[in-house]
């Protein structure tokens, strides 16, 4: 099986959205409402809405086995004008989760923001999604928490995460 990882493109979008769906649900079916699941995937992952995540910077890498796509990181470097490099989405598909899909896709990302002059890769995530346990066996520490009032009455219950480059 093996593992690569590439740039994304505009023209890849639709492999984003493909995605999505059963990474998604996989990943929050038990931490989220199925409406709160729905608004949250119109907001983050429509076309338009990735599409301006391209255009005001994000980088986005698909990561594949053989030639299926399994996964993917997009990222954010200078975040709000700092040294610190913003990861802000990494998925991959159920199947792929503990095959080291993550930590080579993890790893391009660090790997980047290294090369770019980043001294910090942060990131959040939901303070009950099982992949806090990941993120600090691969260097990750809590150093802050965050409810992110995302409207229509949700709120994102984040952790916000650190590890230094």
């Amino acid at each position: 099986m093996p593992l690569t990882i590439r740039l994304a493109e505009l023209a890849d979008i639709n492999i984003i959205q493909d995605l999505i769906p059963p990474i998604w649900y996989a990943t929050y079916a038990a931490i989220l409402t199925p409406e709160q699941s729905e608004y949250m995937l119109d907001r983050m992952y429509a076309a338009p809405v990735l599409t301006e995540q391209f255009r005001e910077g994000q980088v986005f890498l698909l990561i594949y086995e053989d030639a299926r796509p399994v996964g993917f990181a997009a990222f954010e470097c200078n975040y709000k004008g700092s040294t610190a490099c913003k990861l802000h989405k990494i998925y991959l598909l159920p199947d792929m989760q503990g095959k080291g899909a993550g930590k080579l896709l993890l790893e391009d990302v660090a790997t980047r923001a290294r090369e770019a002059g980043q001294q910090h890769l942060l990131l959040n995530v939901n303070r009950f999604n099982k992949a806090l346990g990941f993120y600090q066996s691969r260097g990750f520490s809590v150093i802050a928490e965050e409810d992110i009032d995302i409207g229509n009455g949700y709120f994102m219950n984040d952790y916000l995460m650190q590890k230094e480059l």
